[in-house]
């Protein structure tokens, strides 16, 4: 008789629902990091910096692990700054059924071009890429200056600093919650 549960299925939902009621690092381990990724999204992205200035806040998930073979999930910590100052933090959390593989270690920058996007980012209850916001994400070629940016779309997404190989990028479908670290 054959099993009728897919083990890789019922791993990847395990470690979703254990995801979930994790406890966040310390606040001081998330900050760290995040300025941490900041640095070197400033550093490796001409006009990272002024771009970081003029938006009305931003989100930074310094250390994203996103895996999977048809059935995946995605998490990781983060905080959101505005004027430069961590206000809060979050988490980010996904799971996906459908054509990926691949397992990956990234960093997410989000930016919140308009005040209205970032306000409701933040009255929102668990904000969901893709149904309460969508996020533009911007691709660069080496020496291009972000500064460029026209500025037109409420939010725009960055991915840097990735380690390993997934086949599949979107946050339509990815939470973010707040939490309250250590």
């Amino acid at each position: 008789m054959r099993n009728k549960y897919n083990p890789l299925l019922l791993i990847t939902a395990l470690v979703l629902l254990l995801g979930s009621y994790s406890m966040a690092e310390p606040a001081s381990v998330i900050e760290a990091k995040a300025n941490e990724a900041v640095k070197q999204f400033t550093k490796h992205v001409k006009g990272g910096e002024e771009f970081l200035s003029k938006v009305e806040g931003y989100l930074v998930f310094p250390s994203v692990i996103k895996g999977g073979f048809v059935v995946g999930g995605e998490y990781g910590e983060g905080v959101l700054r505005i004027k430069g100052e961590t206000k809060h933090y979050y988490r980010i959390t996904s799971g996906s059924v459908g054509f990926q593989m691949g397992l990956q270690k990234t960093s997410y920058l989000i930016a919140f071009v308009s005040k209205s996007a970032l306000d409701n980012f933040i009255k929102s209850d668990g904000w969901e890429g893709g149904v309460d916001g969508a996020v533009t994400f911007v691709k660069w070629g080496i020496g291009k200056d972000i500064s460029s940016i026209s500025y037109e779309k409420p939010i725009y997404g960055f991915v840097f600093g990735s380690k390993g190989l997934m086949y599949n990028l979107t946050l339509e479908g990815t939470k973010f919650t707040r939490i309250i670290p250590q």
